[in-house]
């Protein structure tokens, strides 16, 4: 029976002690004591020291920010900027471009007009020329004429058998040429 004490002993203390410590009632006041100094020193750690540093990287963070949106804002303005003297070079070089181009095309005009001023006079000249060695040659082709009519009669009453006279074969052959 002794042994049956033991076994009766065992089985009550396992009956009687509680199951999860957490929920002993007898310890609550000890468990809530080191939870609180648990929660006051987190909150002292964080308070001290890792909120401060978060607070500073994030306010860093929004200088970094800041800084690279003035940044941005002047490089566009900048970019605005070079944008216009960009657009106004461009148009000075199209005015300038244009000025030349009317420049060239003057100066090209006028030595135009003054080789063809210069043509001209001269085809004016050779035409002269021209006219006047065609006058000659008319005026010595009809010479010409005349004494090869001249010759024709006198060998053709020549040889007829008439004595060619000079005087007549002159007045002949000068009234048929009148027309």
């Amino acid at each position: 029976m002794a042994e049956d004490t033991h076994a009766t002993d065992g089985m009550d203390k396992t009956a009687e002690a509680p199951g999860m410590p957490q929920l002993d009632f007898s310890t609550f006041d000890n468990q809530i004591f080191w939870l609180v100094i648990a929660l006051v020193a987190i909150y002292l750690i964080l308070n001290r020291i890792a909120l401060p540093r978060i607070a500073s990287v994030l306010a860093e963070r929004k200088g970094t920010v800041t800084n690279d949106i003035a940044k941005a804002e002047e490089l566009k303005q900048a970019a605005v900027t070079a944008e216009e003297n960009y657009k106004k070079a461009l148009a000075d070089a199209r005015a300038e471009a244009q000025e030349i181009v009317a420049k060239a095309k003057a100066d090209i005009q006028a030595d135009l007009d003054d080789a063809l001023a210069k043509a001209d006079a001269e085809i004016a000249a050779r035409s002269a020329e021209s006219e006047k060695a065609i006058a000659e040659i008319r005026a010595g082709a009809m010479d010409a004429v005349a004494e090869v009519a001249r010759e024709t009669a006198a060998e053709l009453v020549a040889v007829l058998g008439g004595k060619p006279d000079k005087a007549a074969i002159d007045a002949a052959v000068a009234e048929r040429m009148k027309g």
